[in-house]
């Protein structure tokens, strides 16, 4: 990613330049682009560490990349450089609301290695630290308060802690009502929030304690229009309407949904432990398999 020279010679890296290149691979991040980030982001982080020496400017850039950089490593699973990405840019970071954002991924984090107690407890305290006005608060605000308190109820849910769970949900669904609609603060699609994100995560809890009927019945309500949330909170929505069709063992239903999940995210897709449970349990009850199916249990990492 750094400038190189017509003589071939690279130039040193400018906060500007990797400012830049930060920004055009944002696309890729909220489009789960897994494999050209795999080639993009090695040289990237060299150049954010290079300029970070030179100020402020620069160590803003590498906090930004380090957040992102976390958030992919939690996405595909790699936990422990997940840990230390989002660490440095914590530690590094001047903006309390970007540093807010951070936390959230870091209790997603927790949440996916399954230290329940502490992500709910990290959730809380910065929810605490946040809590903006609502009658005065920026979407930035209500975004980074809304994702905490998501972020709680999330793990309070899976702690038999449902009282708990409900109370951080309505508490961010005030965020969002506040809100207005879906939004993502700065541009940037790790705080996209709103109603509509509000309404998965209660989704989610449903089926997290075995309600797959009312799973349905809200994704029924769920808006279509306007400003999605991020890809990977719809996708996420959809692996749990596959879920609750197949508890109720509509298992053709759960392979069009599944299909339609690797048709729009063929990358995120292998990286979800949940898809393949889902699959597993519809292969487990068919006798035979269609080429079609076979196809998806492959991309999926199902064996058969």
């Amino acid at each position: 990613m750094a400038p190189v020279r017509v003589d071939g010679v690279a130039d040193e890296p400018t906060v500007h330049g990797v400012r830049e290149a930060l920004e055009s691979t944002l696309p890729l991040f909220s489009g789960d682009r897994f494999a050209e980030l795999s080639v993009i982001l090695p040289p990237l982080l060299r150049d954010a560490d290079l300029i970070a020496e030179n100020g402020p400017e620069g160590r803003a850039v590498r906090v930004r990349l380090s957040q992102l950089t976390g958030w992919l490593l939690t996405q595909t699973r790699q936990f422990d450089a997940a840990d230390v990405a989002l660490s440095r840019s914590l530690e590094e970071s001047s903006d309390r609301l970007q540093a807010a954002a951070t936390v959230s991924t870091q209790c997603w984090l927790l949440l996916r290695r399954g230290r329940l107690a502490e992500a709910r407890e990290l959730a809380m305290r910065w929810a605490d630290e946040v809590e903006p006005r609502i009658s005065r608060a920026t979407p930035a605000e209500l975004s980074a308060w809304g994702w905490l308190l998501l972020r709680a109820s999330a793990a309070a849910i899976r702690d038999n802690r449902p009282g708990d769970a409900e109370d951080a949900l309505r508490y961010a669904n005030s965020a969002a009502v506040a809100m207005g609609r879906e939004f993502a603060p700065r541009g940037d699609f790790l705080q996209a929030f709103g109603p509509v994100t509000v309404a998965l995560k209660r989704a989610e809890n449903a089926m997290i304690v075995d309600k797959p009927d009312l799973v349905l019945k809200l994704s029924a309500r769920i808006p279509t229009g306007g400003m999605r949330p991020t890809s990977n909170n719809r996708n996420r929505h959809l692996l749990d309407v596959a879920e609750a069709y197949a508890r109720s063992r509509d298992y053709a239903k759960t392979v069009e949904i599944l299909r339609g999940i690797r048709a729009d995210a063929p990358q995120w897709l292998p990286h979800q432990r949940y898809a393949r449970d889902i699959f597993g349990r519809v292969i487990a009850h068919r006798r035979t398999l269609t080429s079609e199916m076979r196809e998806l249990a492959d991309a999926i990492g199902v064996p058969v």
